[in-house]
Parts: structure tokens; sequence; C-alpha cells
């Protein structure tokens, strides 16, 4: 290993230890993969204590990374010389297999390996009954190597391997169910719509390469701004490379138009919701922007595009969750949405702070899903909120954690969301950008009413739990994870983002992003609690609690202890009145319809025209050419007889033609 670290004293064992965190969750997957059926109900002993111990040695990492131990640019190393090509053009050009860990590696380590080894515990008595749980935890241990990769990976093309590992580790974990059909489907769908995606992030990579003549981030980042600023670069070739990566990050991160496979993507295990579609996978995409930083930073055009692709996203997806039935759904749709927030952060420049609401929303959302997965495991594998509530009383712990969830996720101070959320409004109504505020800010009431109509249907009023069905609360290794998840959320925003724009988050991000905040032209600003930031931030305190409380009115999400019904006139009357937006929201705006009526059925037909043309035009004059010059040949064939008298007779009569055509022209003359 050749290490370019600036930490001098123990080199080896921390690039060891890095290697470890890939080694130990790949081990996992290889051992229970091949003996995993035979180990019986406790098949799980090798997949969670691969994790556990990947998250102590990333307890270890993460600190040295954050206080800077490893100086500015944190731990990058070569493991080996991966790909030796001599010249690409006019550049020597060779892959690494290099990692880095600095400031974004290790908030990332801290949501990966956290959230996973929690989710893996809680399979430990969600998956109990299943007999396929041997490939579940096989799968999971797959998936955490894959996605530990992605984050390590210290160049495009090695992230884009661990990229596509995470690809295929979500089909294989979303269609675990392969018998049902409706999961087959949407791993299917899952695959593909993410290709379509990673096409452009494919060429993205192929024009930095060629650009560049490297794919290692430090490179790239130090080569890309001189040849922007040189006039060697032309504005639209710099904004062309930001886009194309965006195609891949919008795919992985479900953003709109490629945000249709995330909602599909709830037939999988809970607990892979939980691990895949909140708190990890979902967030690559906002993670290679972030690492990107320096290159969008070059192209103001592709910045406004990833903000407005996200606020629009955000409030799509929030208007998508608010009639949504299916509590797995609902928090689906609000993945969609926190995700459109924090691409309209990297929009807009606040990097830092689409990292940090990353790390809320890591926290939130596992938390969140997995109390789903404790719900629907309590009644019977139900998931339809209409055919629940009451269910404070038989399930408490779920209760109470996911009363934390869903007050995170309304945005309301002291959790952790509202600090990042905030700090993303801020940044944006200070750049200019008021429609991306505006917007932000009706987004966040929209969550707040819709969380609270989840909770009021769910956990308050009467029971609407069918009579052979008893409720009940999980077992300890489903409600602990729960417990230990919801303790962070009321203290990370105070440890992390007191004060506003300018917290402990971000003394660990700014040696990361302090080059595109300097290209941008960004620089750093004091919050005035009693000046503009405090009233941007009333304002959107104000209408989040507006939403909850008309949440609370509308569908009975009172206290504990009062199961009064709903008030369904009011209700029936709002729905009434704003009919076509009910409609079209329930139908998730037709995009899934419109879809499949552009390429699956036109495109279908296009398909088979294409099919007819190349069968019957296409085939047809290659095959009458064929035909053409058999037979031809077939004639010529005769006058080949092998005699020399035919061939010199054939000479002859040659000359002979020769000599009358000249004289006759000269005659002619």
């Amino acid at each position: 290993m050749s290490g370019s670290s600036t930490r001098v004293d123990e080199p080896v064992s921390d690039e060891l230890l890095v290697l470890l965190l890939l080694a130990l969750p790949l081990a996992g997957f290889v051992v229970t993969a091949l003996i995993g059926r035979r180990l019986g109900p406790r098949v799980w002993l090798i997949p969670v204590g691969s994790v556990v111990a990947t998250w102590a040695l990333a307890m270890v990492i993460v600190p040295r990374a954050l206080t800077g131990s490893y100086g500015p640019a944190g731990l990058a190393f070569t493991l080996y010389r991966w790909i030796p090509t001599g010249l690409l053009g006019a550049h020597p050009f060779s892959v690494d297999a290099n990692f880095v860990v600095d400031g974004l590696t290790a908030v990332l380590l801290v949501v990966v390996t956290t959230v996973g080894m929690l989710v893996h515990v809680y399979s430990i008595g969600y998956m109990a009954h299943d007999p396929g749980k041997w490939r579940f935890f096989a799968y999971l241990n797959f998936f955490m190597f894959s996605m530990l990769l992605l984050v390590l990976a210290g160049n495009f093309l090695l992230l884009f391997a661990g990229w596509e590992l995470v690809g295929l580790s979500s089909y294989l974990l979303i269609g675990f169910w392969y018998r049902r059909r409706s999961a087959a489907l949407a791993a299917k769908k899952a695959f593909l719509v993410n290709r379509v995606g990673d096409v452009g992030f494919i060429l993205g990579i192929l024009a930095i390469a060629t650009t560049v003549g490297s794919l290692n981030f430090a490179e790239v980042f130090a080569k890309l701004p001189p040849m922007v600023a040189s006039g060697q670069l032309p504005s639209w070739q710099i904004s062309a490379i930001a886009l194309l990566l965006l195609c891949g990050a919008l795919g992985k991160s479900a953003q709109f138009p490629l945000h249709v496979w995330l909602p599909d993507a709830m037939e999988g295990p809970t607990p892979v919701s939980a691990l895949i579609h909140a708190a990890t996978m979902v967030n690559a995409g906002v993670y290679l922007v972030a690492r990107a930083s320096p290159i969008f930073s070059l192209a103001p055009a592709a910045m406004t595009v990833v903000a407005a692709i996200g606020i629009f996203t955000a409030i799509m997806a929030a208007s998508i969750a608010l009639t949504q039935t299916d509590i797995k759904r609902v928090l689906a749709y609000s993945t969609l949405s926190q995700l459109g927030y924090m691409f309209a952060a990297l929009g807009v420049g606040a990097y830092a702070a689409a990292i940090f609401h990353l790390l809320a929303q890591g926290f939130t959302k596992g938390l969140l899903f997995l109390d789903a997965g404790s719900v629907i495991h309590g009644v019977a594998d139900e998931q339809d909120m209409n055919r629940m509530g009451g269910l404070w009383r038989k399930m408490p712990i779920t209760h109470a954690t996911m009363l934390v969830g869903a007050l995170a996720m309304a945005g309301l101070p002291p959790l952790v969301p509202f600090f990042s959320k905030d700090e993303i409004l801020g940044a944006s109504f200070r750049s200019g950008f008021y429609w991306v505020w505006a917007l932000g800010v009706l987004v966040a009431g929209m969550t707040a009413f819709y969380m609270f109509r989840l909770m009021g249907k769910t956990f308050y009023g009467p029971s609407h739990v069918d009579a052979d069905v008893h409720p009940h609360e999980s077992q300890p290794t489903m409600w602990v994870p729960l417990v230990l998840l919801a303790i962070p959320i009321p203290l990370l925003g105070l440890v992390l983002g007191v004060p506003l724009d300018a917290g402990l988050i971000h003394r660990w991000l700014d040696p990361v992003f302090a080059p595109a905040e300097a290209a941008l032209g960004l620089r750093a600003e004091t919050f005035g609690l009693l000046g503009l930031d405090g009233g941007l931030v009333v304002v959107s305190v104000a209408v989040a609690t507006l939403g909850l409380v008309i949440a609370i009115r509308l569908f009975g999400a009172r206290l504990p202890g009062r199961d009064v019904e709903p008030q369904p006139s009011a209700v029936e009357t709002l729905t009434r009145t704003l009919r076509p937006l009910y409609v079209g929201s329930a139908n998730k705006w037709w995009f899934d319809a419109f879809y499949e009526l552009l390429f699956y059925r036109l495109g279908a037909r296009f398909a088979r025209a294409a099919w007819w043309f190349d069968g019957h035009i296409i085939d047809a004059a290659v095959e009458g050419v064929a035909r053409l010059t058999e037979r031809s040949g077939h004639g010529l064939r005769r006058i080949q007889t092998g005699r020399v008298q035919n061939y010199a007779l054939g000479i002859a009569i040659g000359l002979i033609a020769m000599a009358v055509g000249y004289l006759w022209i000269a005659a002619a003359r």
C-alpha cells in the first residue's frame, strides 16, 4: 500500500482499519451465502457480528477524520494499480484502487454503519420465521460492503463499482420475496430505472477521463478549475460533465423524473426499506453531488438545475404523501421529498447543510421505517392505515418512538431535522433563491400535515383493526433499535447544529467544501436570531405548526386517552372541495401511467415497427443484393471453362472489338 496521508504515527494501522471496514461485511456475505442454510435459527450470528465489528471499526476511524488527525485532505492511500492503460488521448492515464477518508466520508460512515447495524439487529426478530432468512442476511451484508465501497472510494471509477454493486444488492433485497409478483416487478423496475441514470453517469466519468486524464478525486478537483479559468475548458463542457453526473444521482436518489421506482420498492421487507430506501442507498446521489461539488461549483447553470429538480421533487412527493393510505408508501414519498430538500440545498451551494440534513434524515427515516415495520408486525402484516387506529395502548414503545420521529419530520425544535431544514431554507433565501425558500416552507407545512395524519390514523382514535387480529408490541430485538435510534434525534441538533450555519458539523465539513464555496464566492455569515435569519425560522416553524394542528383537527390525532372519532364531515368536505387535486395526488399525478404509456405501450409499438422495418426493408435489401450477386456469379461461372483455346478466342474477339471501336471513333472525327 502506498499512502499519501499526512498522518505519520500509525499510517499502516489506519489503512488496515479502512480495508477491514470493507473486508468484514464481505466476509460475512460470503460465509452466510455458502453455509447460512445449514446454520438454522442462529444464522444471524455471523452477519450481525460482522456488521457490529464494522460499526466498532468505523467509530475508531470517524473521530480521527473529524478531528483533523489525518490532515485537511484526510486519509488517502492507494492499495494497488487497478487499470494500467498507458495513454488516453494526450494524457497518461491509469486507475488505482485508492481510498479516501475525510469529513464527508466520516459523516456517511456514521449513518451507514449505525443504521445498518441497528437494521441487522432489528431483522433478527422481524425475519425470525422466514425460511429464507439466511439469504436475507447475506444480502444485507453484501449491501453494507457495496455501500461502504461507494463511500470510501477515492476515484470516480471505484465509486461507480460500488454504485453498481449497491444497485445489484438493492435488486436482490427488494425482490427478496420474489415469488410475489409485485415484489419481482418492483425489483426489476428499480434496477431498470437506475440503469437509465447510470448511462449518464458513465458518460460523465468518460468525459472527466478524456478531459483531465485522471479519475482520482484529488487530481480532478485540482486540475479542472485552472482549465475553466484559462478558457481551456468551455463553460458548456463543464456544465455537461456536471449534468451527466447529475443523471446518475437522480436515479439513485429517486429524483424527478427517475423517482418512480422508490415507492414500489416498499414491496421488500421493511428492514430493507429502512436500510436502503430511507437511510443509506438513496443518499448515494446526494453524496455524489456533494463529493463532486468542485465540479458543480464551476457550472452555475447546472447548480440551478439541481436546485430546481430538488425543490420540484420535494413538493411533488409531499403532495402525493398527503393522500396515501399505505403506511410505508407515506414514508416512501416523504423520503423522496426530503431528498429533494437535500438536492435543493446542494443547488444553492449549502453543501454542509445538505449533508447535515442527510445525517438528520438518516436517523429519523431509519427510525420511522422500523417503527412502521413494528406496527405492521403487530397487526398481522396489515399496511393500510384505515384498518389501524387506537394502537398507542397496545404498542406504547413503538408509539413513543414514532411520535419522536413524526415531530422531527415536522421540523419542530429542538429535534435535529429542524436545524438542518431551517439552515437549508435560510441559505436559499440569502442566496437569492427565493422560489426555493417559498416552496421549501410550503413543503415543511405539508410534511407536518401528512406525518400527523399518519399518526392519527395509526395510533389514535378508535380501533379499526380486524376483530381476529390482536395488536401487540414487538419483541426486544425489534424495539431496542427503535429506542437507540430515537435517543439521538433530540440531541444531535443541539450538539452539531448550534449555532446555525456555524455548528460543529460545519467545522467537520468545511475543509471538504471550502474549494467549492470559494469558487461560488460564498462567504461565511453569522446567524442572527433577532434579524432576518430569526424571522425565517419563525416563518418555517409557524407553517409547520399550522400543518400539524390542521392534521390533528382533521384526523383525530388527539392526546392518548381521548379516543374520539376524527372529523369525517370536515375531511369529506375538504376532499370534495379539492376533488381534482385529491384525485391527482391519490393517483400519484399519473406519472406511472404516463411512463407506462410512453415507454411500455408506445415504446413497444415503436419497437415492433422497427422490427418490421428491419425485417422487411433492411434484411430484404441485404438479401436482395446477396441473391443478385449469387445469380451474377452463377452466370459468369459458365465462361470459366478452363480451356486455353476458349480464353484465346475471347481475347481475339476483344481485340477485334477494340479495333472496330477505334476505327469508328476515328471516322466520326
